[in-house]
């Protein structure tokens, strides 16, 4: 009886010391969350291609690496192009800038301008509110300076974390390529469940995080280019640019592409061009919006064996909760959670005993 009590107490021990320890770990490894998911969703997206470099060079540590560099190649040159593409477009809008401003007295006077249409069109007509709000826009832009400045170092200190948070991805995705199978089977070995239902977990997160990265990819692409489409049929400056930033926004939760189309369509509106900004606005809203609730949760639900509004709640929930690595999570959280319960469901009765009649 003593020796019982004393293994129990030795479990119960173990369990709270486990817990600590992975408290901790969890607020070690917390930081770099995001760098690791990515990793994790590179691996798995570029996975068919590092197994066969696996299968040319039969080398771990040079097909790992070798898989890196291409992963940054194939990242880089489409971002080299489209950064160009987009350096471009923002000479351009800057070059018509410049010449709106210079014929029309210079930044100041352009953009006093444009405000004095904007009251104008509210119903203003007070000499007196149009020169408090001239002599304050004054004051902003002499006081641009110090928010630039601000904002510079700002830029500096988010791309020195970029920098960071790339390191650590690629990192962790050379270790994830060479030792993933390993990981995989250590794994399997501490998880008390039988090897088959291992593998299928598993194989339902690789799937959820796969279908996720796809889905991510297919709503930039599709509300980038449905932005440009629009700018470019209204005859708006830069369609290339702001369908960049459109599809990058998208992959921020709340933000999205209404970042670009919103003051696009006050623009118009203030410029007088009513019905381009009803479109836009109607568009903006209808089409570009809503190709978010239909695209992403289409894709994801035709790779994992999940009911569309299932994933379009998943999505939204683990985007409130998590923000942008909700958007993994929520999804592979429910594949899970839907796998468990099959397996349970599938999971035999206990047989029955020796000498017992079964009815």
């Amino acid at each position: 009886m003593a020796l019982l009590e004393s293994k129990r107490f030795q479990h119960s021990f173990l369990l709270a010391l486990g817990a600590a320890t992975l408290s901790v770990c969890f607020a070690i490894l917390r930081p770099f969350l995001m760098p690791l998911v990515a990793a994790v969703a590179l691996a798995i997206l570029f996975y068919p291609l590092h197994n066969r470099i696996v299968r040319s060079l039969r080398r771990p540590n040079l097909s790992a690496g070798l898989s890196v560099v291409l992963v940054i190649v194939l990242i880089l040159l489409p971002a080299f192009l489209l950064g160009t593409a987009v350096a471009r477009e923002l000479r351009q809008l800057y070059d018509v800038a410049a010449s709106k401003s210079a014929a029309g007295g210079g930044w100041t006077e352009w953009t006093a301008n444009l405000l004095h249409r904007g009251i104008l069109w509210a119903g203003v007509e007070s000499p007196e509110t149009e020169e408090q709000i001239r002599n304050a826009l004054l004051e902003r832009v002499q006081a641009l300076g110090g928010v630039l400045l601000a904002f510079t170092r700002d830029l500096l200190a988010n791309l020195v974390s970029l920098i960071v948070n790339a390191v650590v991805t690629l990192f962790s995705l050379f270790f994830l390529f060479r030792d993933g199978s390993r990981l995989k089977h250590g794994l399997a070995r501490i998880t008390p469940l039988p090897p088959g239902a291992f593998h299928r977990l598993f194989a339902d997160i690789g799937r959820s995080v796969l279908a996720n990265v796809y889905g991510i990819g297919a709503v930039a692409v599709a509300q980038g280019a449905l932005t440009a489409l629009i700018f470019s049929l209204l005859g708006l400056k830069s369609p290339v640019l702001w369908g960049t930033v459109a599809g990058l926004f998208s992959m921020i939760p709340i933000l999205g592409p209404p970042i670009v189309w919103v003051p696009a369509s006050i623009f118009l509106a203030a410029s007088g061009s009513w019905g381009k900004a009803f479109i836009l606005v109607a568009f903006g809203a209808g089409v570009i919006g809503l190709a978010d609730n239909f695209i992403r949760p289409y894709v994801i639900s035709g790779r994992v064996n999940l009911h569309p509004l299932l994933v379009f709640f998943a999505l939204l929930g683990g985007a409130q909760a998590f923000g942008f690595l909700g958007l993994f999570i929520g999804p592979a959280t429910l594949s899970v959670t839907v796998a468990i319960v099959e397996l349970l469901r599938e999971e035999p009765t206990d047989p029955p005993e020796p000498g017992r009649i079964s009815l």
